[in-house]
């Protein structure tokens, strides 16, 4: 057995990017929320998430609110892909414990919640194995996208019943966490204000590709995929898990 250190491992054992990649591991940031949350330069953070940005562990998708502004965040899998190799390399067993899941309201949040929104609601419902009650809404509802319906029946989860819904039909309900998956809904979701805790994803919008028919589905599957890792992650993240 090599006793050299992994790359990854030296990537995530400087200090900087260790405290970088621990917030990100929260939701989504651009790097002036970092740089105010960490207390660092701008220098030094940017310095940072290129590194890790070239080591394939930080994300970077262009705001669709701001087009100057880029959010960062983690790929979660790759992570998990580092996580499983260090297991084989020291040839320690996954832990295979399975989270305890407490009695949250979860909300996810994006624009027409159409597509992403409702991919989110439905992973989480799914994955929770329907311990976490979920809603999904939108700050400018459309319709449910053919496409979201069609991508999900392809993983085995029928979401044909589910409509879009205003942010206003869920002012009833006391969330435990806000997730907004939209850019520009981010910048308007403060109907519940800093007493309920909010992340945020800053997941591409598929609605917004064109294109050939193959192209808009693989933009669907893509947030599909994207969304399925970040709700696996966020259920270790709830209280109680």
């Amino acid at each position: 057995m090599s006793s050299a250190l992994p790359e990854p491992l030296r990537l995530l054992a400087d200090e900087t990017r260790w405290r970088l990649v621990a917030l990100l591991r929260q939701g989504d940031y651009q790097v002036g929320e970092l740089v105010s949350q960490l207390g660092l330069s701008q220098n030094l953070v940017s310095y940072h998430l290129g590194v890790l940005r070239q080591g394939g562990l930080v994300l970077a998708h262009r705001s669709d609110a701001d087009g100057r502004a880029t959010y960062y965040g983690l790929d979660l899998e790759a992570l998990k892909a580092i996580y499983a190799a260090i297991g084989t390399l020291l040839a320690v067993p996954g832990l295979g414990i399975e989270a305890q899941l407490p009695a949250a309201t979860v909300f996810f949040f994006c624009t027409a919640n159409s597509a992403r929104s409702q991919m989110a609601e439905a992973w989480m419902r799914h994955l929770s194995r329907g311990c976490i009650t979920v809603r999904s809404a939108g700050t400018q509802p459309t319709r449910l996208h053919p496409l979201t319906v069609q991508v999900m029946h392809e993983v085995g989860l029928d979401i044909g019943y589910q409509t879009a819904k205003h942010l206003d039909s869920l002012a009833d309900l006391q969330p435990d966490l806000i997730v907004t998956v939209c850019d520009i809904a981010r910048e308007h979701c403060v109907r519940w204000g800093e007493a309920v805790r909010q992340i945020h994803w800053s997941v591409a919008d598929p609605v917004l590709v064109t294109g050939t028919p193959d192209e808009q589905r693989h933009a669907f599957r893509t947030a599909r995929d994207e969304l399925r890792s970040r709700v696996e992650g966020l259920l270790h993240l709830l209280p109680g898990a």
